[in-house]
């Protein structure tokens, strides 16, 4: 979409997400499996040969729809097995809707993915390869290479940028991904979970990071089981529960309620 088409303060839609369902389907042990019937129903009828071959439909997401616009920092919670990583890397194309649609204006892209990582390379490799697999050029890579080993923090106890990625710890390799990630800016920025794996000092930074991208007209969309980390970097949220958008609006108001059910002696 160009600019110069929209007035000023115009909320520009990023993504749309239409009625969409997710469906995981998971071999079981069914009776049939191999055998000639179920063979021919695999034929004749996909739902029958299915169910002949013991394979379950694991309904993820049910119904969602919401507009996501530019400048926007978005929260997903949900307790554990909600959907929500689940509609993340379907919005990225990472995964098929069952039904519905999700129309998207300019690349998602998924911390982790994007920037995916080696583990017999070390830090050094991965940062250009995770750059290289964003889109940005070697000679911007080169220039922002110490920025972005600053920026994880992974080199203050150590040279470990040096060392291949195996000898990371799990958190170690979130906040270098999340450092590459956020070396370039994005249309629609897909965050699970990262601002979780370091001190208190790096999620800082990471708060700071994502309130640059919306100031470059960027989306964010992030994943978390902190609240503090929801508020202190969303201005809405998308609660999920069992695969449904149970709550839309802004970010406290939606969390006093989450936080009310999650309080709850019982979830039913």
């Amino acid at each position: 979409m160009a600019d110069n088409t929209k007035q000023a303060g115009e909320r520009v839609p990023t993504v749309i997400a239409d009625g969409v369902d997710i469906v995981y389907r998971v071999n079981g042990t069914g009776a049939g499996r191999g055998s000639a019937t179920a063979a021919l129903n695999r034929i004749l009828r996909r739902g029958r040969a299915e169910k002949a071959a013991g394979v379950r439909r694991v309904h993820a997401v049910r119904n969602v729809s919401f507009v996501a616009h530019r400048g926007e920092a978005i929260g997903l919670i949900g307790t554990n097995g909600s959907g929500k990583s689940t509609l993340l890397k379907a919005v990225a194309g990472l995964l098929p809707v069952e039904r519905g649609r999700i129309y998207t204006d300019g690349q998602p892209s998924l911390l982790g993915v994007n920037a995916a990582l080696m583990n017999d390379l070390t830090g050094e490799r991965n940062v250009h390869l995770g750059g290289l697999a964003m889109g940005m050029s070697r000679a911007q890579i080169k220039e922002r290479y110490q920025e972005i080993v600053d920026f994880s923090g992974i080199n203050d106890k150590g040279d470990f940028i040096t060392l291949p990625m195996r000898t990371y710890s799990s958190g170690m390799a979130a906040r270098l991904r999340f450092s590459i990630a956020a070396a370039k800016d994005h249309d629609v920025l897909l965050v699970d979970e990262a601002l979780a794996t370091g001190d208190r000092s790096f999620q800082k930074r990471s708060e700071e990071r994502i309130r640059e991208l919306r100031k470059h007209a960027g989306t964010v969309f992030l994943v978390s089981h902190s609240n503090k980390s929801i508020r202190d970097t969303c201005d809405r949220v998308l609660w999920l529960e069992r695969g449904e958008l149970r709550m839309d609006g802004p970010t406290e108001e939606v969390l006093k309620e989450y936080e009310k059910f999650t309080a709850a002696p019982t979830r039913r």
